[in-house]
């Protein structure tokens, strides 16, 4: 008889339920969010587990990959939908999450999501963090001048050369605020340094791929 499995995934530990195809419930555990342990528990089942299904999240894609690469019937879910499915339980718990899941898969009622590639996540986790810091270091400006604006002192139109001159200029004559200044403009200059670092990265891999390169 074909089993279905359902697994409600959390940062330590993932709750999974499995049933068979008449609905009934043939086991429950819970095992940490690890590829290695979730696999070791599905496979001492020694059941034929016909759909494996876990919702779409910040670890389902790693834990995936993984299951998939194990020879696992496993399937991706689309978050919204399976967050519409469960929204009729009356108790919200990871458990019952799992065991709502592994009905879902039972009855078909899912809709799969791609999963990303590795190197397609790296590269998103390099524009992620280029944008961060892309971010940190235009409010650090802006912060900077709206300090120096409370004592009159206006940065006005500037380059990003001539930024940290201009505002050394603006402070000369304020001992306390060049100290702010000093302490702001070397945080800037490493987040600058970082910022360059990472936009090399995303330069260079532009460079190196053929749609960048069309749509550049």
């Amino acid at each position: 008889m074909n089993h279905y499995v359902g697994i409600d995934v959390s940062l330590e530990a993932s709750s999974l339920c499995v049933v068979d195809a008449n609905g009934k419930i043939a086991r429950e555990g819970k095992v940490a969010s690890e590829p290695d342990a979730l696999i070791a528990w599905l496979r001492r089942l020694k059941l034929e587990l016909a759909r494996i299904g876990l919702e779409a999240g910040p670890l389902s894609q790693w834990l995936y990959a993984a299951m998939r690469q194990a020879g696992l019937a496993v399937e991706l879910l689309e978050t919204r939908h399976v967050h519409t499915a469960l929204e009729t339980m009356p108790v919200k718990s990871d458990r019952n999450d799992a065991r709502g899941i592994a009905q879902l898969m039972r009855l078909g009622w899912f809709r799969p999501v791609h999963c990303k590639s590795m190197a397609a996540q790296e590269t998103r986790a390099l524009l992620t963090a280029r944008k961060l810091l892309q971010t940190k270091l235009h409010d650090l400006e802006l912060s900077l001048r709206g300090v120096l604006r409370g004592f009159g002192l206006k940065v006005g139109p500037t380059t990003p050369a001539r930024f940290a001159e201009r505002i050394r200029e603006l402070v000369a004559r304020h001992p306390s605020l060049e100290v702010i200044a000093d302490g702001l403009l070397a945080a800037r200059v490493a987040l600058r340094r970082e910022f360059d670092c990472f936009e090399k990265q995303v330069r260079d891999a532009a460079r190196c791929d053929t749609r960048a390169r069309l749509l550049m």
